[in-house]
């Protein structure tokens, strides 16, 4: 309920504010002690207090995926990333599939080819999800893969965290710039990554990232280079795809 009412934050009412508060309310009240309820519940109260300087129209909104489309066709990102869409483009603004792939990120490097026969068929079911909704997409996924085929020494997790690691926080930014702008992300200069938290999230390792290595990733030219080539293939990869549905 939260990123439904951001979402529509241009247009939302004090009354629809106020309806989705007692909403919550009331789902509180059956379970008192539902803990995302209660965050929820402040964040909305907080919201209706200063509604009218929270307003802004909305030129993009990004769905992410995380591990709500492992289940195919049934997953949860299928059924709800429609409904997030629509309200979007009532909105007026434009809509992007964010897909992750936590469960094929690796945090060792490979010593053997990965399998791609997962990938294949989650990037059929997200090009019809695209299709059918008009949205652009960021396919990681695929781009996890290519990369994992095409640079095994790389890593693309933490091993003491399950999330992406700076190089595959760098190729998820460049495949965002390859789906938004519909251009190559090859001979962009930025050449570093930081970490948004630190070692053991110990104030003292604000130098260190979750893996107690420096905070920020310098990538080499070469690094640098494949990682944007790779996300571009990848983009091209999936929307090729999408246009054969």
């Amino acid at each position: 309920m939260v990123t439904q009412n951001i979402v529509r934050i241009n247009s939302l009412t004090e009354a629809d504010q106020r309806a989705t508060i007692a909403q919550i309310e009331e789902s509180l009240a059956r379970e008192p002690n539902w803990t995302h309820g209660k965050a929820a519940l402040r964040r909305h109260q907080e919201l209706l207090g200063n509604l009218d300087d929270r307003r802004v129209e909305w030129d993009l909104v990004v769905l992410q995926s995380w591990r709500y489309d492992l289940e195919g066709d049934a997953s949860l990102f299928i059924e709800y990333a429609p409904k997030f869409a629509s309200i979007a483009k009532e909105e007026g603004a434009r809509v992007l599939l964010y897909v992750t792939t936590p469960n094929t990120q690796n945090a060792e490097s490979l010593a053997a080819k990965p399998d791609s026969e997962p990938i294949v068929e989650k990037a059929r079911t997200i090009a019809r999800l695209a299709n059918r909704i008009g949205a652009d997409v960021a396919p990681l996924f695929i781009a996890g893969l290519r990369c994992q085929e095409q640079r095994p020494d790389l890593t693309l997790r933490f091993i003491n965290d399950a999330h992406l690691n700076h190089t595959m926080a760098s190729l998820t930014a460049c495949s965002i710039y390859a789906a938004i702008f519909e251009k190559s992300p090859e001979g962009l200069s930025r050449n570093e990554n930081t970490d948004i938290r630190f070692f053991e999230n110990d104030p003292n390792n604000r130098d260190k990232d979750r893996d107690a290595n420096p905070i920020t990733e310098v990538f080499s030219d070469e690094d640098r280079s494949d990682l944007q080539r790779i996300a571009w293939e990848s983009h091209l990869e999936f929307e090729d795809l999408r246009q054969d549905l």
